[in-house]
């Protein structure tokens, strides 16, 4: 039985998504590129955002034919399965099964039933779930894999429907952690990227390792090259996790930090829990701790009450901090989240224009930050053929930047030095050192 994964969303869901072609795999189905080979199709979504429900909506009206078609098995997990949980059947008669983000290790379950004629779901939310401590094989040839070290958020920032998707804050134990790296390892993973919404938080409460300390002993980890890890809470950043930067030789130079608006205003109707004076703060010390760390962030704009004032102070934060790359989108309510009720909605077609002007300063400025690293030589972790060229490899920098280069095939897999040529506004040019 072939199965085909359509995956929406963040990196945690691309991982749910690996979990469960691990589990599919091992109990003997093959995976396709090809939707219209596939016997079972799973699409697992996103809701964090209004246009990737729409996109999902679309996508299972033209699945439903195939369906229709072939009498393929079609399962929805993911976080709007969560959200609507039995509601969705209704509106989608059609689906076989529903699973939310901790119900994925039971997706072997929902297909024997879905056989069977019964519609099967499973929308636990709670503790410290199963689908944590499963750990999908890499793929042959795999240099890099996600790890997840925590699941859900306790922070309820007002726009943000993630607590009610996936649950509460709840931490993995570090030595199953640990134990799991120490196996990617052995299997020729060189850079392992740690999950969670937000891992500044993990084990909080608890009597186990810290997440800088579990920095530390990943970093003593044979084979592993390199360690990233997202999401962080700039108001959960600590100095033990400052400090972590330019002290841990395997931990790279990067850090992703939202700061969704640059009006404090604003930031305490999203309940972010911090100023922007004291995210300013935060920026200095990274940068002191480790001068050429590179940093991104996500943005909201057009949040209900934004008015030209609070833009402009939007505006100005990006042009003073002159992060590396901003991940910026236009506001967009989610039911269940308390942003949904708030007074001062801002008219799409502003919200748009403001978010557009606020794209092309950031583009600017990461343009302007790739030129200025030419003439530079990185450590580049080769990641196979590029995209643009089959006669170029690619791979990233430390930073998180893509270098496109000439070079032989035998490099994948290594660390390469490669000196850059050219900076352009997503990518950059480089030829081997």
């Amino acid at each position: 039985m072939k199965f085909y994964i359509e995956t929406f969303g963040c990196q945690m869901n691309e991982h749910d998504s690996e979990k469960m072609s691990h589990l599919l795999r091992i109990n003997g189905f093959t995976p396709t590129k090809e939707v219209k080979d596939a016997d079972l199709v799973i699409v697992n979504t996103c809701s964090i955002r209004e246009k990737a429900e729409q996109k999902f909506y679309s996508l299972l009206g033209r699945f439903k034919k195939l369906k229709d078609k072939k009498g393929i098995i079609l399962g929805v997990t993911g976080c709007i399965a969560q959200q609507e949980k039995e509601a969705l059947k209704e509106r989608l008669p059609f689906i076989d099964f529903a699973l939310g983000p901790s119900g994925i290790h039971t997706v072997i379950d929902a297909v024997t039933s879905s056989r069977d004629g019964r519609f099967f779901y499973n929308f636990s939310e709670n503790g410290c779930v199963a689908p944590l401590f499963l750990r999908p094989e890499p793929a042959r040839g795999s240099i890099k894999a996600y790890v997840t070290i925590m699941k859900g958020c306790n922070n309820f920032c007002s726009y943000c429907i993630v607590p009610y998707v996936r649950g509460r804050e709840a931490s993995r134990e570090s030595g199953d952690i640990l134990e799991e790296i120490e196996n990617l390892a052995r299997k020729g993973i060189k850079e392992v990227i740690l999950l969670g919404q937000n891992v500044n938080s993990y084990n909080k409460g608890r009597d186990d390792l810290s997440f800088p300390a579990l920095l530390e002993e990943i970093n003593e980890i044979h084979g592993i090259e390199r360690i990233r890890f997202v999401t962080s809470h700039p108001k959960d950043l600590s100095d033990e996790l400052i400090g972590c930067f330019g002290m841990l030789d395997k931990l790279c130079e990067q850090i992703h930090l939202p700061f969704q608006s640059g009006s404090d205003r604003i930031l305490e109707l999203m309940n972010r829990g911090y100023t922007v004076s004291e995210y300013m703060d935060k920026i200095d010390r990274l940068r002191s701790a480790c001068s050429d760390i590179a940093i991104t962030a996500d943005c909201i704009v057009g949040f209900p009450g934004e008015d030209e004032q609070a833009f402009k102070e939007t505006v100005e934060l990006v042009k003073n901090v002159e992060l590396d790359g901003i991940f910026s989108f236009a506001y967009s309510k989610r039911k269940n989240t308390a942003a949904a009720n708030l007074d001062g909605e801002v008219p799409k077609d502003v919200a748009l224009k403001r978010l557009q002007h606020l794209q092309g300063i950031q583009k600017a400025i990461t343009l302007k930050k790739n030129q200025a690293a030419e003439g530079r030589v990185f450590d580049v972790l080769v990641e196979g053929r590029s995209k643009n060229s089959k006669d170029e490899l690619t791979g990233r920098t430390r930073h998180n930047r893509i270098v496109n280069f000439r070079g032989d095939t035998d490099m994948i897999g290594k660390i390469v030095n490669v000196k850059v040529i050219r900076g352009y506004a997503n990518s950059l040019k480089g030829e081997i050192a």
